[in-house]
């Protein structure tokens, strides 16, 4: 694995994951051409070992997804979106992350869905600066997005709007709002 070494350390060195409690895994759609979607899932891990070599890697359980309605939830485990029966998690993989001077992240990494891997580019945030919690625990946080064309990892479902165009539009917003927890020392 290639990951970009910089003069200031990515994060503190150590293993750091994501506190569900206090993290999101998340994306967003238009949907019909005039509002934008959101949905999340609710059973993701992310895990980063900080350095000057940070490693990055995260899942979601498919059958986590929430859009706040049962029926398309339901929906969205079928082959017709990500296919839980089959493809039961997405997987993602820094290959790179650099920490810029005013603390946005860029990198690249990779995204599995449906089976399907494919290079992607991320932006983002990191703190400055790790905060200790009063139990002594030194928490961290990661905001990390990009935009995929759903249609390339086989989520092609499509209905036409009768306005003209499409209900669901290709592109899809990734989101993850990291709350990482050091979790040696």
């Amino acid at each position: 694995m290639s990951v970009a070494e910089t003069s200031k350390a990515f994060a503190p060195a150590g293993s750091w994951s994501a506190d569900p409690v206090h993290s999101s895994v998340a994306f967003e759609v238009i949907h019909a051409g005039v509002n934008t979607f959101r949905g999340s899932f609710t059973d993701f891990s992310a895990t980063l070992a900080g350095g000057n070599a940070p490693t990055l890697e995260g899942s979601a359980k498919v059958a986590s997804v929430d859009v706040k309605d049962e029926n398309l939830d339901a929906h969205l485990q079928t082959p017709d979106f990500f296919d839980a029966q089959r493809f039961p998690e997405i997987a993602f993989r820094a290959t790179e992350l650099r920490r810029l001077e005013d603390g946005r992240v860029e990198g690249s990494g990779e995204l599995t869905i449906k089976g399907v891997t494919q290079a992607i580019e991320l932006t983002g945030t990191i703190a400055a600066a790790p905060v200790t919690d009063p139990m002594g625990r030194e928490w961290l946080s990661l905001h990390l997005e990009t935009t995929i064309d759903r249609t390339t990892y086989g989520v092609s479902w499509n209905a036409p709007n009768q306005s003209g165009g499409d209900y669901v539009a290709n592109d899809v917003k990734l989101i993850a709002d990291l709350a990482l927890v050091r979790q040696d020392g």
